[in-house]
C-alpha cells in the first residue's frame, strides 16, 4: 500500500486522499471542467512554494526573499504571453472567479452595465447572474440562444446591445458545445463603443492546442482558469491588451487580493510549457474528437443534444425525450463509475437543481488515452444505464466494464 508524509501526521486524511486517487483512476470522468494534471504540475503544486509570501509584482513585493519567486512569475507570465499571443498576462487570480471579478473591476464602475450570456442558456455564475457579485455590483443584461437550433442569438446580442450600450460585452460560457464567433462579438462592442472580456476557461486548452479559434485577437481582456481543458493547476489567470494592464494589476493586488499562491504560479508555469508542446496539439485535437465520436453515438442511440451536437469538448443532452430529469440520469450513470453532472438546458422547465440535462466533457478521458472506438463504447453505456436507470445490478455490471477499460488506461500524475 502506498504511503505519504500524511499518513504519520493524519492518517484520517491520507486515507481519504488515496480514496480518492483511486477513484478518479477507476472511474471514467466526463466532467466537462475536470482534466488530469500531470505529475510535473502536482509535484510544483505541492513545492515549498507553499511556504512563500509574495504580495506584489515582480520587482516590487513588500516581502523579502523573492529572488526565485519573481523569476518564477515572470516566465509564467512570459509563457502565457508566447502561447496565447497576448501583450500582458497577469497569472495570480486564484480561480476563474476571482479573475472575472478582477476584470469588472478593471474595467466597470458599479452600476455599469454589461451584457451577457444566460447563465441557463449556458453562460456562468459570474457573468452578471443575480445572486453573484457581478450581478449586484453591475447591471447585467443577458443574451441567449435561439430556440430553433439552440446557437447564440446575434440578432438579440445587437439588438441588447444597442438598446442598453454597455460598457462591457462580455462573452464565453460555461455550457455551450458550439465555437464561439469571437470576431462577431468584437463587432458588436465596437458598434456601441463597448469593451470586450472573453472568458475562455472552458477552452483554454484548446486555444492553446489550436483546436479552437483565439478570443485574443478581438477582445480587450481574456480571463481563463488554468486548469480544465488546460490541465494545469487550480488557478486562474489574465491576459489583456497594453493599454488595459496596469488597471488590470490594479484590480488584482491589490484590489481584491493579496499575496498570490506562489506554488500554483509555479505549477501555472509548468503546465503553461506542456501546452506548448506538440503532443499537446495532437491532445487538443483529440480532445475535439472525442467530443464528436461520444455525439455521434448518442445520436445513435437517440439522444437529444443542445445544438446538435458540439465543436468543443463539450456536449450537453436534454433527456427530456427518454423520460428521466437530469439527476436522475447522473446519479445512476455515477453507479456505472461514469461521472458527470445534471445541467440545465436552454428553456429548460425543470428547476436548476432537478434539469432535465446532463453536461458530459471529454478532456479528461482524452488525457488518459481514450480514443474515439472508447467513446462509442461509452455512448453504448450511457444510453443502457439511461433506459434503466433503476437497475441497480445492471449498473454494478457496467460499472466493471468501466473500470475494465480504465485499467488499460492509466491516469496521468497518478
Amino acid at each position: 500500500m502506498e504511503t505519504s508524509p500524511i499518513d504519520a501526521v493524519d492518517p484520517e486524511i491520507a486515507g481519504l486522499v488515496r480514496s480518492e486517487a483511486a477513484r478518479q483512476r477507476g472511474v471514467l470522468r466526463l466532467i466537462a471542467s475536470e482534466n488530469y494534471a500531470s505529475a510535473a504540475v502536482l509535484a510544483a503544486t505541492g513545492s515549498c512554494l507553499t511556504n512563500k509570501y509574495s504580495e506584489g509584482y515582480p520587482g516590487k513585493r513588500y516581502y523579502g526573499g523573492q529572488v526565485f519567486v519573481d523569476q518564477i512569475e515572470r516566465i509564467a507570465c512570459a509563457r502565457a504571453c508566447s502561447l496565447f499571443g497576448a501583450d500582458h498576462a497577469n497569472v495570480q487570480p486564484y480561480s476563474g472567479s476571482p479573475a472575472n471579478l478582477a476584470a469588472y473591476l478593471a474595467l466597470l464602475q458599479p452600476g455599469d452595465t454589461m451584457l451577457s450570456m444566460s447563465l441557463p442558456h449556458g453562460g456562468h455564475l459570474t457573468h452578471g447572474w443575480k445572486v453573484t457579485a457581478s450581478g449586484t455590483y453591475y447591471r447585467a443584461v443577458q443574451y441567449g440562444v435561439r430556440k430553433d437550433d439552440q446557437r447564440i442569438d446575434f440578432d438579440q446580442v445587437a439588438a441588447l446591445a444597442h438598446e442598453h450600450k454597455p460598457k462591457l460585452i462580455v462573452c464565453g460560457a460555461s455550457a455551450y458545445p458550439r465555437v464561439i464567433d469571437f470576431a462577431r462579438f468584437a463587432e458588436i462592442a465596437q458598434e456601441v463603443g463597448a469593451l470586450l472580456l472573453a472568458d475562455m476557461a472552458h477552452i483554454a486548452g484548446l486555444v492553446a492546442g489550436g483546436a479552437h479559434p483565439s478570443p485574443v485577437p478581438y477582445a480587450d481582456v481574456v480571463s481563463t482558469t488554468t486548469h480544465k481543458t488546460l490541465r494545469g493547476p487550480r488557478g486562474g489567470m489574465l491576459l489583456c491588451k497594453a493599454e488595459h494592464a496596469k488597471a488590470i494589476d490594479r484590480a488584482v493586488f491589490p484590489g481584491l487580493q493579496g499575496g498570490p499562491h506562489d506554488h500554483t504560479t509555479a505549477a501555472i508555469a509548468v503546465a503553461l510549457a506542456e501546452a506548448a508542446t506538440p503532443g499537446f496539439r495532437d491532445y487538443a485535437a483529440a480532445v475535439v474528437a472525442n467530443a464528436a465520436a461520444l455525439a455521434e453515438g448518442l445520436l445513435s442511440h437517440g439522444f437529444d443534444l443542445v445544438s446538435g451536437g458540439t465543436d468543443n469538448h463539450l456536449i450537453l443532452i436534454d433527456l427530456t425525450n427518454k423520460g428521466v430529469s437530469g439527476k436522475v440520469a447522473a446519479k445512476a450513470l455515477e453507479a456505472a463509475d461514469i461521472v458527470c453532472n445534471a445541467n440545465s438546458v436552454p428553456f429548460d422547465p425543470r428547476k436548476p437543481f432537478d434539469p432535465s440535462g446532463v453536461r458530459l466533457g471529454t478532456a479528461a478521458v482524452t488525457s488518459r488515452g481514450l480514443g474515439t472506438d472508447a467513446m462509442r463504447q461509452i455512448a453504448d453505456w450511457i444510453a443502457t444505464i439511461v433506459a434503466a436507470p433503476g437497475a441497480a445490478n445492471l449498473h454494478a455490471h457496467l460499472g466493471e466494464a468501466v473500470r475494465a477499460l480504465t485499467a488499460q488506461h492509466p491516469a496521468p500524475g497518478l
